[in-house]
């Protein structure tokens, strides 16, 4: 049974947690509203809004976890009708994302098998961390293996991190566009890692609670994680009361593009002018943002303004 198409507040945020008998840290991440307006700024198929509602809660669970100045993204690119995705959050909570597909391949990717495999096809998911030209630049790379994005950030962090980690994610019912419709469209997710390792003569015990806390953790349904009348603290003391679980203050997240006229304009004088000139049709040039579908419009006096003497325009 699908959940109520009309649900309270379901909220954006990031909801840090600590198990302290156990040694391990969490966070539990709910998306509502900002994944309804990021939707709702498109006309995806039903089964591309469902894998772009899982990307974009697994960047806020995976961008949570780590302290950086900027922009943490996440692009998958693969050989599917689902050929590329890329959400982005702000240090500031300033989430975004936008893919793009093939129709016809999509309406032909039906069948069993995981949406992996089926809608993305042999390709990478990375993860990249931009703090700005003065800063180097952070970027992790797995494979697109498994049946979820879930399962191939799983495969990252033990291939690559060798972090022990937990990871569930849960996005609406049943079908994600049209609960957008519905103005309910929402997403979780839940992860859980080991702090640093205990001293040797703890090294079992430590372990024996890992193996608990993952069961106790898998034992979390979809309808617990995208239920609005379920608040995140019942959730996390449903499952770990018996061990101690510590809630810290929620973080906000919120749907907001970067896209600005000035930016677009920056972009277009970079190229020379010859350049600028064949993107023209009758002197126009018209750049519409991939992530929240504004349009910009530039006429014959903006294009000849971008590499002349500053306009004084904004």
């Amino acid at each position: 049974m699908g959940l109520p198409v009309e649900p309270p507040d379901f909220g954006d945020f990031v909801q840090p947690f600590q198990i302290e008998d156990l040694g391990l840290r969490g966070r539990l991440v709910r998306l509502g509203p900002a994944l309804d307006e990021i939707l709702a700024a498109h006309a995806y198929p039903a089964p591309v809004s469902a894998m772009l509602a899982d990307a974009l809660v697994l960047t806020v669970i995976l961008a949570s976890g780590l302290k950086y100045d900027g922009v943490f993204s996440l692009q998958t690119r693969g050989d599917g009708p689902l050929g590329m995705m890329v959400a982005d959050l702000t240090s500031e909570g300033a989430l975004r994302g936008y893919a793009r597909y093939d129709q016809d391949r999509l309406a032909a990717a039906v069948g069993s098998g995981g949406a992996v495999p089926r809608l993305l096809g042999a390709g990478h998911l990375a993860f990249t961390v931009d703090q700005g030209p003065d800063m180097d630049r952070y970027q992790g790379i797995t494979a697109l293996e498994g049946a979820s994005l879930a399962d191939c950030a799983r495969l990252y962090f033990r291939q690559s991190e060798q972090l022990d980690t937990a990871l569930v994610v849960a996005a609406c019912d049943t079908d994600v566009s049209a609960a957008r419709r519905a103005g309910a469209a929402r997403a979780a997710a839940m992860m859980m890692q080991r702090l640093p390792a205990a001293p040797a003569a703890a090294e079992d015990a430590a372990e024996d609670g890992w193996r608990r806390a993952v069961v106790l953790m898998s034992s979390v349904t979809p309808g617990e994680l995208l239920d609005p009348a379920l608040a995140p603290a019942e959730v996390l003391y449903r499952l770990f009361h018996e061990d101690g679980v510590r809630v810290f203050r929620p973080r906000p997240v919120r749907h907001a593009c970067r896209c600005s006229r000035q930016r677009v304009a920056d972009t277009l004088a970079s190229f020379p002018a010859d350049e600028i000139a064949a993107m023209a049709e009758d002197g126009v040039i018209v750049v519409t943002c991939e992530f929240c579908k504004t349009t910009y419009r530039f006429d014959e006096d903006d294009v000849a303004a971008l590499h002349g003497p500053p306009s004084g325009r904004a």
